[in-house]
């Protein structure tokens, strides 16, 4: 094959049927042994050949495009390149933290004071194998894009090092078939590739994925409407698939045994509506739909906002999908802080189709709705915001007493300048004052008190679930016990 795909073995995973374990990539090598912490929480695809059966959504999507433009493509597992290097003249790795710089990497491994992550570590270690050294010296491109582009722009004198041809951020369907062909011709390509506004694909232009997805996550539209000032996706356009477009891919996921699927959006509850109103028939419409391929139907975020919105609509959701298989589902939600002042400043549509002065309510309220139907979230905490103050912190703090008992998990996150604070600095652990801190072990407590039941719902039905159980807890206590080092005392 003339192009290869790949990506690191930390996105190479299941992560035993459950996106959300795959936050553990986040966290650095020395909790527990490191082949007991792969099995745990990224135990690897299987394979054919080195061939995954499965890939991360967005290769596929990569894939697609190039097939469909007649490029000679493969996905391949990272530690089977070998036998395939011989021909190829580019290779393209997917990206999701590559430098352990996103939010959750940046927070373990600050509290935690160690140093990388299993994500960065084995990113590296793609580049590094001798075989791709042996190709890039008889002209083999590298290419990487992916969630985690951006985070290149931090380590220029790696890309010198590793001889990395470009990097592309942003969707990249539309000019992605350009900069393979001149890479295979052997010509020299834009070190960094940022894709333009008039170069983001129209649905029309989104091609539908070729081969079967991690999970069964599908994508279902593009872009947000929040306009939250922290976040990169609300910079792009908002674009809902249609159901037959959503369905083809369902199809194809399916067919290959996957019981398990994933609805992906910045705010699923928002399919197909044009404001920050649930558009109830369509997202009706969306759970019969994979209810009819799948046993299990998660999705990927959802707003509080949204929940508070429409509180008929989760109960009427829940219905669909609960069943004798299915006991909860859940997303991933930013609640991001407990301050109506900080949500004023950083994300006022954050609240619609609320006022900003009403966020904690809006929470406590959508906390309600989805305790009381089996939707369970992981939810989000920004620490650190440029504007924040002590007064936003203590707001925080009190709304985090009020959710105590809201099954979730809540995680906070150290803010990471991108979106339109990208200039802004760092938060950092010397920053933090002891209202931080207070938050932080807020957070923990609310997370050990949940996260022994939310493992026994996952590992529900697993030949392995009274092998594994045990693992978890050790590596619960090993984490209470850093923490304790750190200073947050429980």
């Amino acid at each position: 094959m003339e192009i290869l795909l790949t990506a690191d073995r930390t996105l190479m995973s299941t992560y035993h049927d459950n996106e959300f374990i795959g936050f553990g990539t986040t966290a650095p090598p020395y909790i527990l042994p490191e082949w007991l912490y792969k099995a745990l929480f990224f135990p690897p695809l299987p394979t054919r050949d080195g061939i995954p059966t499965f890939a991360p959504y967005g290769l596929r999507k990569i894939e697609a495009q190039l097939l469909n433009e007649g490029f000679d493509v493969l996905t391949v597992d990272s530690d089977s390149l070998k036998r395939y290097l011989d021909e190829a003249k580019v290779l393209a790795i997917h990206v999701m933290d590559p430098f352990g710089l996103g939010p959750s990497s940046t927070t373990l491994s600050r509290i935690l004071k160690t140093g990388e992550t299993y994500s960065s570590k084995y990113f590296r270690a793609v580049l590094e194998k001798p075989e791709i050294k042996k190709a890039q010296k008889r002209g083999l491109k590298i290419i990487i894009g992916g969630p985690g582009a951006w985070q290149l722009k931090y380590r220029p004198k790696f890309l010198e090092e590793h001889q990395i041809d470009c990097v592309i951020e942003g969707e990249a369907e539309k000019i992605i078939g350009d900069l393979f062909r001149r890479a295979l011709k052997g010509d020299e390509l834009p070190k960094f590739y940022e894709v333009g506004i008039k170069e983001v694909p129209s649905l029309e232009e989104i091609p539908d994925i070729r081969r079967p997805s991690i999970n069964g996550l599908i994508e279902i539209g593009r872009g947000c409407c929040r306009g939250c000032d922290f976040c990169q996706v609300t910079l792009r356009p908002l674009r809902w698939y249609p159901l037959e477009k959503i369905e083809r891919e369902l199809k194809l996921n399916t067919r290959t045994g996957i019981r398990h699927m994933i609805f992906h959006a910045e705010d699923v509850l928002l399919y197909g509506s044009k404001n920050t109103i649930p558009n109830r028939e369509k997202i009706l419409e969306l759970s019969k739909l994979g209810k009819k391929y799948a046993l299990y139907v998660n999705w990927s975020h959802a707003s509080m906002a949204a929940v508070a919105a429409d509180t008929k609509l989760m109960e009427e959701t829940a219905e669909i999908l609960i069943d004798e298989t299915q006991e909860t589902f859940g997303a991933e939600i930013g609640i991001e802080t407990g301050s109506a002042e900080l949500v004023k400043k950083a994300m006022r549509a954050k609240a619609h189709p609320f006022k900003p002065e009403q966020w904690p309510e809006v929470v406590k309220t959508a906390a309600g709705v989805m305790t009381d139907n089996n939707f369970v979230p992981a939810c989000t905490l920004i620490v650190g915001l440029p504007e924040e103050t002590d007064d936003d912190v203590i707001k925080t703090i009190e709304l985090m007493d009020d959710l105590k008992d809201f099954k979730s998990l809540i995680v906070p996150l150290f803010f990471v300048p991108v979106g339109r604070l990208k200039d802004e600095d760092w938060f950092r652990t010397e920053k933090m004052s002891d209202l931080h801190k207070e938050l932080l072990l807020a957070c923990m407590r609310h997370d050990v008190r949940w996260v022994y039941e939310l493992l026994q719902t996952n590992l529900k039905g697993k030949w392995y679930r009274g092998f594994v159980n045990p693992l978890y807890r050790l590596f619960i206590r090993l984490v209470k016990r850093k923490a304790r080092k750190a200073g947050l005392v429980f």
